[in-house]
C-alpha cells in the first residue's frame, strides 16, 4: 500500500463526510497503524482519516504527554454527551500549515467508539484531550476547525495560508536564509 500522505487545505475532501467502518480486518489494522505513523512523522497529536485522504470514520489521537506514546484509535466515534461548560483554546491542524484559531468547545465529552477489533469502548475525555477528539471528529463530518469561525475570518486565514505556502515554494534554494512571509 502506498504510504499515506497528508492532504493540504483547501482540498475538497475536507467538505466530504466519511463512511462508517464495517470491516474490522487486517487492512483496517494496517490503515490505523499507518495513520499513527503519519501522526508521529508530522509531529501531530491527532488525525482524522480525511486528513490522509481516506473517507472512513477513524481518528487517531496521542497527546504524547511527557514524551510518551499512548495512542488511541477510535473507529466510528460518536459523542454521547457534551458538557454545558466550554473551553476556548488555540487550535491548529497539520493540514492547514501556519493557521491558528481560537475555538470554543465543550470541556468534557463522553465518547463511544470501536477499537480495531470492532469491540465497543467508551471514554470520558476532558481538557486538551476532549478538544483534540472533537477537532479530529469534525473532519469525519466534512468540517474543519475553521468552520467554527465566521466566514470572513476563515477566508482571511486560508488566504494567508495559501500565500505563505506559495512563497515557501517560490524559493527553491534550501540554503536561503529568507523567511518568505
Amino acid at each position: 500500500m502506498a504510504k499515506l500522505q497528508l492532504v493540504f487545505a483547501p482540498d475538497p475532501i475536507f467538505k466530504r463526510k466519511s463512511e462508517k467502518v464495517t470491516d474490522f480486518n487486517e487492512e483496517l489494522k494496517d490503515l490505523t497503524s499507518e495513520m499513527l505513523e503519519v501522526l508521529y512523522r508530522e509531529k501531530g497529536i491527532g488525525l482524522g482519516a480525511n486528513m490522509v485522504g481516506v473517507l472512513q470514520r477513524i481518528i487517531v489521537v496521542d497527546l504524547q504527554e511527557n514524551g510518551e506514546r499512548s495512542p488511541v484509535v477510535c473507529i466510528n466515534p460518536e459523542i454521547r454527551s457534551r458538557s454545558e461548560d466550554t473551553t476556548t483554546r488555540e487550535e491548529a491542524s497539520l493540514c492547514f500549515p501556519g493557521v491558528r484559531a481560537e475555538v470554543e468547545r465543550p470541556s468534557h465529552i463522553e465518547l463511544i467508539y470501536q477499537n480495531v477489533d470492532g469491540e465497543t469502548q467508551t471514554m470520558e475525555a476532558e481538557g486538551w484531550l476532549a478538544t483534540v477528539i472533537q477537532h479530529e471528529m469534525e473532519y469525519l463530518d466534512g468540517r474543519t476547525f475553521l468552520d467554527n469561525l465566521s466566514k470572513l475570518k476563515r477566508d482571511r486565514l486560508i488566504k494567508k495560508m495559501l500565500k505563505d505556502m506559495k512563497h515557501a515554494q517560490d524559493c527553491g534554494d534550501p540554503h536561503c536564509g529568507h523567511h518568505h512571509h
